[in-house]
């Protein structure tokens, strides 16, 4: 853990920058991340959202557009110095399709990643949390807004420095195709706490929360963060990838039967796979006495992504007594991002994230 001082004034001079930096890069490199968040304490179950938490849900319901000037204009980053691991001879073509059904509500898709980047969404008073935001898209397309944008509007507004990840999409051709979005993920994780002074937040408290096939991601971001899945390129990468804490809504969790989504796992893994493969890419599987806090949310009516997933990796967090805390919806459907209306249960789930995140010691109190 960083000192007190360093966290309180993330700003600092150039001298306390330089020393902070040394001091985050040569913890991770000596040991692991001490378990901050590990004060989430023990893991807890929910079916329904209490009255408490589904009113409070109710008074921030339209949250796609209250929060559209809690935030500055957003950076770029490049994810990778030059061209990213194993690319093609022919990179994937750039193509954003517009699939809004609702008037003024924007739900890009996003296929063609040749050049992977983290957009910043700086908050107007940021409180040192940094959250990388992963959309899904069954590893064939970014839902860019839905799961991206307007994720990011919410938690600026809490104060919260969002990163939001375009990551390449396995069947674009790329080398390594499985491992392609962890790259991705991992140097994402990197980046972040590398630049930490630049961006105002604590490489002490950086979240990742994922969607579905970008649960998906998290989820193997929080159990495979230390697995070596590409040649380091600079100072960067000798920094610790593990979130510290793992937020998964809806989430794809496990590659093998009987609930496994078919179009996720054959995108990632190309068709066919090995049943190695699939066991070595579910999540589940990889839970150990590293794995970050995790916090689930997922509707019982999901017919797309079954919640069979998030149950199945809450058991695995329970038997290897890492924290975590899973609410289980009985309305909500898949991929409801924030847009459910304030009396659907899982509309609650923003408000029940940030308030674990808060208790884990990643959102300040």
């Amino acid at each position: 853990m960083l000192p007190r001082a360093w966290r309180k004034h993330a700003g600092g001079g150039r001298a306390v920058r330089a020393e902070r930096r040394r001091a985050v890069r040569d913890r991770d490199l000596r040991h692991p991340p001490r378990h901050r968040s590990d004060r989430c304490g023990v893991p807890e179950v929910t079916a329904q959202p209490t009255r408490r938490a589904l009113l409070g849900a109710l008074a921030t319901a339209p949250v796609v557009a209250a929060f559209a000037d809690a935030q500055t204009p957003a950076d770029t980053i490049a994810l990778w110095p030059g061209s990213p691991p194993g690319a093609p001879a022919r990179l994937p073509v750039a193509k954003t399709e517009q699939r809004a059904k609702m008037p003024g509500v924007d739900d890009r898709w996003l296929t063609g990643i040749a050049a992977p980047t983290l957009t910043v969404r700086r908050p107007a008073q940021p409180n040192g949390a940094a959250l990388l935001l992963v959309p899904g898209g069954g590893y064939g397309f970014l839902a860019w807004d839905n799961e991206g944008e307007e994720q990011a509007r919410w938690l600026t507004a809490r104060g919260v420095t969002c990163f939001i990840l375009r990551y390449r999409l396995p069947g674009e051709g790329w080398a390594a195709r499985s491992l392609v979005p962890l790259q991705d993920a991992q140097r994402a994780v990197r980046l972040i706490r590398a630049r930490a002074a630049d961006h105002g937040v604590d490489p002490g408290r950086v979240a990742v929360l994922g969607f579905s096939a970008g649960g998906h991601l998290a989820g193997s971001l929080a159990t495979r963060h230390a697995e070596p899945t590409y040649t380091p390129v600079d100072a960067a990468d000798h920094l610790s990838a593990r979130p510290d804490l793992a937020g998964l809504v809806y989430p794809v969790v496990s590659l093998s039967e009987p609930f496994t989504h078919a179009g996720s796992r054959d995108n990632l893994l190309g068709t066919p796979s090995d049943d190695s493969a699939r066991r070595h890419a579910s999540v589940e599987r990889g839970v150990d006495a590293q794995t970050p806090p995790v916090f689930l949310a997922h509707a019982s009516d999901d017919d797309l992504v079954p919640i069979a997933n998030s149950l199945a990796l809450y058991q695995a967090l329970l038997a290897a007594g890492r924290p975590a805390e899973l609410h289980a919806f009985d309305k909500g459907g898949h991929g409801f991002g924030v847009r459910l209306p304030g009396t659907t249960p899982a509309s609650a789930w923003p408000q029940l994230f940030a308030a674990y995140a808060t208790r884990c010691g990643v959102f300040p109190a």
